[in-house]
């Protein structure tokens, strides 16, 4: 099982054993990582599930799509390493991925 960290706002890290096949949102869910909010349920309806990828990883979480694309726009604080948890799908790939937690969901 991949290592995936989640870092929340405050500096708080979560490292979790992450099930591949699972998105990273369902992922955070079932380990009780807050921070996610997840209201849709991953139907990328929302953008409460918003990350920031760190840079070196980005790549290795394939491209939003014009749903997801649409979603982040509506967040203020979206930046160029913005994605929705829910639309990352873990494989081993992203073995040792950290994301940062936005300061809040809207």
């Amino acid at each position: 099982m991949p290592q995936i960290t989640l870092i929340e706002h405050n500096g708080a890290s979560h490292t979790i054993e992450a099930e591949t096949g699972k998105s990273l949102m369902q992922n955070a869910i079932d380990n009780a990582v807050p921070g996610i909010d997840a209201d849709c349920g991953g139907a990328c309806a929302c953008g409460t599930c918003h990350v920031f990828v760190a840079a070196d990883w980005l790549g290795a979480t394939g491209e939003a799509d014009a749903m997801e694309e649409a979603m982040l726009g509506m967040r203020p604080d979206r930046t160029e390493f913005s994605r929705l948890s829910c639309q990352i799908e873990v494989s081993d790939q992203l073995d040792g991925m950290v994301v940062q937690l936005p300061e809040f969901q809207m």
